[in-house]
């Protein structure tokens, strides 16, 4: 049972932590000095999607799912979780790039706009 509630914990961290890269910026807007916490996060995402990477947390994931008797899953988080439920046939590598391209030009459009805002307000 102990296993099996840290393989959750952690499933719960792993998308808290893509909420608050993908949507993270928003909150930068509203409180600025978050962006010394959302920035390298947002590198770290994009890092992974580009280089087809798997984050760390996965295999914690899978090695409790495991210890608590249950199966663990291929790939990463995104394919296991989110994309099996948009694209059935699962994560190929060009959907992937598009990914982490599509969350850097988000983050990029919000802090051009926190940008923008900074440098209107000292004029």
């Amino acid at each position: 049972m102990l296993y099996g509630w840290l393989a959750n914990l952690i499933l719960l961290t792993h998308l808290a932590f893509i909420l608050f890269v993908a949507l993270g910026g928003l909150a930068v807007l509203r409180r600025p000095r978050l962006a010394w916490l959302h920035l390298p996060c947002v590198a770290w995402g994009v890092m992974v999607e580009l280089m087809g990477w798997i984050c760390p947390l996965t295999p914690w994931e899978n090695h409790f799912r495991r210890l608590a008797g249950q199966a663990g899953y291929e790939g990463d988080f995104i394919q296991h979780y989110l994309l099996a439920a948009i694209y059935p046939e699962g994560l190929t590598r060009s959907v992937q790039i598009v990914l982490g391209l599509g969350l850097a030009v988000i983050n990029l459009a919000i802090y051009g706009l926190l940008l923008y805002r900074t440098q209107s307000r000292t004029r």
